[in-house]
């Protein structure tokens, strides 16, 4: 009777241990609880930039003005005979 009794403390405590602190643990399944999480809020960002990126796709296929619009904005190009200035705010330069 002592040795059943002892055979199945040994059993429970193995699987214990394999439940606490094994593969398939309580503590790895909260560490790949918290893995999903992170990378469910990174595929959001990369949900939210692919959508802002088709926007601006069918934005410019609409016609040369997108083109254009894009290419002053960003570029700072300007059209024959026009004159560019920059205006420069003095309190976002920093001091020397």
């Amino acid at each position: 009777m002592k040795l059943t009794f002892a055979i199945l403390i040994v059993l429970l405590l193995a699987l214990q241990f394999r439940l606490w602190v094994g593969d398939g643990s309580m503590a790895e399944l909260v560490r790949l609880e918290r893995e999903i999480e992170k990378q469910e809020i990174l595929n959001e960002r990369d949900r939210l930039r692919n959508r802002q990126l088709e926007i601006e796709i069918l934005h410019l296929q609409s016609g040369p003005q997108a083109v254009e619009e894009l290419a002053r904005e960003d570029m700072g190009m300007v059209k024959k005979g026009e004159t560019f200035y920059l205006v420069v705010d003095s309190q976002t330069q920093k001091a020397p």
